[in-house]
């Protein structure tokens, strides 16, 4: 809500120094927001029916805190692979949260899906050459998985 209020707040200071500009912006903005709409709704629905297919046991099974490093590895595999816009991902892992996914686990997903692009790596093999390539998407594993350690150090989901 905090950041609710600061965007409005924000928009509103934003109207009085230029209204045209301000006007413009949000015109822009709500055809931009119109255009990925529908795409939205319906990654959302099948992510959602998706998840509410899978039984939440084995959601827990294999994501859950059980086994956090079991669950971090299938989390940050899927993300290296999975090709998900974040407008997508952030809901899911919403979803996932609510489900009782720890925040290490995805912190490991959602950074690893950012990060990491096993899918696209033909096309970094092409622009940058096969060892750039490698090393970036070895680099950005790196940080995923150490990105996902310090969450899980933040919400004291492991210690020291």
């Amino acid at each position: 809500m905090i950041f609710y209020g600061v965007t409005a707040v924000l928009l509103i200071a934003s109207f009085f120094a230029d209204k045209k500009k301000t006007l413009k912006a949000l015109k822009i903005s709500w055809k931009k927001f119109t255009t990925i709409l529908p795409m939205f709704i319906v990654m959302l629905v099948l992510v959602s029916v998706s998840l509410y297919m899978m039984p939440q046991e084995i959601i827990s099974e294999y994501l859950g805190e059980k086994d956090l490093l079991k669950g971090m590895g299938i989390a940050v595999t899927v993300g290296s692979i999975a090709l998900m816009p974040g407008f997508i991902v952030y809901p899911l892992c919403g979803i996932l949260r609510e489900q009782g996914v720890p925040y290490m686990v995805l912190s490991g997903f959602t950074t690893s899906l950012m990060m990491v692009g096993l899918l696209t790596l033909p096309i970094e093999k092409a622009y940058f050459g096969l060892k750039t390539a490698l090393i970036r998407n070895g680099l950005g594993l790196l940080i995923a998985m150490i990105v996902a350690f310090i969450t899980g150090l933040i919400f004291m989901e492991v210690a020291l």
